[in-house]
């Protein structure tokens, strides 16, 4: 239970031992407008940026007919950058295949689940199995490296660019099914991990399996499930494809992909051993009228999530310096947001802030996205000086640049077991809401300034205080037993209603709700209550109950009715047939204490509830000092000098009053005052000697 301080890390290069800042730069777009390279150099250096991801979509540029390769303009590109003092993540163009591809090969498009094939257009709009696409991306990723893979202004390679979707052509079939052969070994094991007898669906002859369709087969969850697996699995594959030639002749350079915003087409759990960096791209919708705390909040644990995929530094490989085109309403940032925003990344433990794009495309599809520099093709606007300003700030950070940000806290959200919970026609189909309910767990700590691991459930659970599992449907196997181990130890455990439903295969557990973590829990669910919009009850907490906590809150939507097999109810149910059943549960189980939350609750709840836990448990927080409303803090450290981010995302100015007197102000150099003034989307760095 003894939090792990590691030294820093490396940095991403040893080229650039400092916070990478810069985005996505398209010069084949450009190649006709030498002026226009030139003007970016300069440009560039202005806006204190270093690094650049190029050749993303430039396959054509880079191959435009079969065979034919045209690197000229990509070798003066590199050649400038070096002479500048600038560096390059060179991408492998895997992301959209050249029309000529398309022709040639009509293999290479992808086929829909209605089993029609796509016309040639858009991008990632190929099947990741075919093995003429994996044939021609080999030889485009061996010309490249044995091109560009010493080359001195190249650091790292940027695999494809935001991997996603699915094919459903004759290959993947075949792929798929050995997939299961090689799962299941034989079909009496499918059918029963699929209860196939269900609807007389039980497959006789491995030919018959097929995937997912709307006009075929969807009421199979286990087949489902595994389907989604194998997307997974074989997306995995082709980036580990990609990977291999460019290693081949230089295994040091590092590789990477950009992810995406809780993306749930990709299990990113299970590029972590194949990628040397996770990398995302994160595009909030600032000032859409939602709250910007509960906003700032989710796109807080996005980051913790990519972070804690290898615990340590991720990158911020594409954000917006204002405003996107692809959104409902495609909004500016307002003054100090994108300082904030970009340093938010670098709290939770990015070493780059990086857009899209660089400069404005003059036609297609993005236009008009947001980019470092406008359309009007020079520094004097409000947007270039707002990425200068951040330029500047991660100039002065190379102190952050590898460093930690510890945890004592982890709160589970699991890739397998979301797509479980969403398809299982269970009590609330109108709603089931495992992000929602993930988060409204999260933000509590995320408020309190208490730095939070967001894991799968196949992560060590042993170096947290606190273990958090909204929702865990799925337990897979082992992971009742780990937080048992985690519990004797002296853990504290919070479940909450439908979890402990089903196993790896979708199957219900035998013997009662919530199955492994029964005995953990103290607890037998014997069924759960589907509200409706217009229904709530109420949770009235037990008089004298060991929290502390007073009065009553509202429940709504989900209230599971549970019976105490050695668990003390901390509170009960107000009205209904079930009052006076429990609501709210402590089991003691070997040194550890096990909360069960029976029902979904609203808000002032889960403030409430955890801060007892922190204070329980005495979990590590970034600052110890309350945070008024809409201010975070966040923890970096290197084991000697811990580094603390203060943000206020509220629309007023704020007031902290910090814990100690020995800070320094990391941008400016000075020590800072006892008062530290937050304005509206105010960020401060501040450095304090650990201990």
């Amino acid at each position: 239970m003894i939090l792990q301080m590691l030294s820093k890390h490396e940095p991403i290069s040893r080229k650039v031992p400092k916070m990478l800042h810069g985005g996505d730069y398209n010069p084949e777009q450009w190649i006709a407008y030498p002026d226009v390279l030139e003007e970016d150099i300069r440009l560039m250096k202005l806006a204190n940026c270093n690094v650049m991801s190029i050749g993303i979509f430039a396959w054509t540029a880079l191959e435009p007919e079969e065979g034919q390769f045209t690197f000229e303009w990509l070798d003066q590109v590199l050649a400038r950058f070096a002479r500048n003092g600038i560096y390059a993540f060179l991408a492998t163009p895997s992301g959209a295949r050249p029309a000529w591809m398309s022709a040639q090969y009509p293999e290479v498009l992808r086929v829909g689940a209605n089993r029609v094939r796509n016309l040639h257009g858009r991008r990632h709009n190929h099947c990741y199995t075919s093995p003429v696409f994996r044939e021609k991306v080999t030889i485009m990723n061996q010309r490249l490296a044995e091109r560009y893979a010493h080359h001195p202004a190249v650091i790292g390679w940027h695999l494809s660019n935001e991997y996603g979707g699915e094919c459903h052509c004759d290959y993947c079939q075949e792929a798929f099914r050995g997939w299961l052969k090689n799962k299941y070994g034989s079909l009496d094991a499918l059918n029963h991990a699929w209860w196939a007898a269900f609807w007389s669906h039980t497959y006789t002859d491995w030919s018959q399996l097929e995937s997912p369709a709307p006009q075929g087969e969807t009421s199979l969850h286990g087949l489902n499930l595994d389907w989604k697996r194998f997307v997974t699995d074989q997306t995995v594959d082709f980036c580990r494809h990609e990977i291999v030639p460019l290693k081949a002749v230089n295994p040091e350079l590092p590789v990477l992909t950009n992810m995406m915003y809780y993306y749930e087409g990709l299990n990113y759990w299970k590029f972590a051993d194949i990628l040397d960096v996770v990398s995302w791209d994160s595009y909030p919708t600032w000032h859409d009228g939602e709250d910007a705390i509960e906003q700032a909040s989710r796109v807080g644990m996005m980051h913790d999530i990519l972070r804690s995929i290898k615990g340590k530094p991720f990158l911020l490989m594409e954000s917006t310096p204002s405003m996107t085109n692809w959104q409902p309403i495609s909004k500016t940032k307002r003054p100090g947001m994108h300082l904030l925003a970009s340093l938010q990344a670098v709290a939770h433990g990015s070493d780059s802030v990086q857009y899209f794009q660089w400069r404005k495309s003059r036609g297609s599809f993005e236009k008009f996205h947001g980019a470092v520099v406008d359309h009007a093709g020079h520094e004097h606007t409000r947007v270039f000086g707002d990425v200068a300003e951040v330029g500047s700030a991660l100039d002065k950070l190379d102190a952050v640049v590898g460093t930690n940000a510890p945890a004592e806290v982890a709160v589970i959200f699991d890739w397998e077991n979301r797509w479980a919970v969403k398809d299982a026609q269970g009590p609330r189909n109108k709603g089931i809401k495992y992000e929602e309910t993930v988060r409204r767990f999260y933000r509590p700590f995320w408020e309190r300034g208490v730095p939070v691991d967001v894991i799968d459930m196949e992560q060590d659970f042993s170096k947290y205080k606190l273990l958090v599992a909204p929702m865990l449907y799925m337990v897979r196997p082992g992971v009742g037993e780990r937080i048992e181990q985690f519990m004797q130890n002296g853990g504290t455990f919070v479940a909450t209603y439908w979890s402990g439903i089903v196993d790896e295969s979708d199957l219900c557990f035998l013997g009662g709700f919530p199955g492994p973590l029964r005995k953990t829990l103290g607890i037998w669910s014997e069924e759960i209550d589907g509200l409706y919009d217009r229904d709530v009850n109420g949770v009235v907490m037990c008089a004298g109950n060991e929290l502390g906590l007073e009065g009553s809150y509202v429940a709504h939507e989900l209230c599971d009715l549970i019976h105490l097999e050695g668990a003390e109810a901390l509170a009960t149910y107000e009205s209904d047939f079930y009052a006076e059943r429990p609501a709210l549960t402590v089991n003691r189980f070997g040194q550890g204490k096990a909360y069960y939350v029976a029902s979904r609750n609203q808000d002032p709840f889960y403030g409430e509830f955890l801060s007892k836990l922190i204070e329980e448990t005495g979990v590590l927080r970034a600052i110890n000092s309350e945070l008024p409303s809409g201010v975070t803090a966040q923890l970096r450290t290197d084991g000697v000098n811990d580094y603390v981010f203060l943000m206020n995302f509220g629309e007023t100015e704020q007031t902290v009053a910090l814990d100690q007197p020995k800070y320094t102000d990391l941008l400016t150099g000075e020590q800072a005052s006892t008062d530290i003034q937050l304005p509206k989307y105010g960020v401060r760095i501040l450095r304090r000697v650990k201990g």
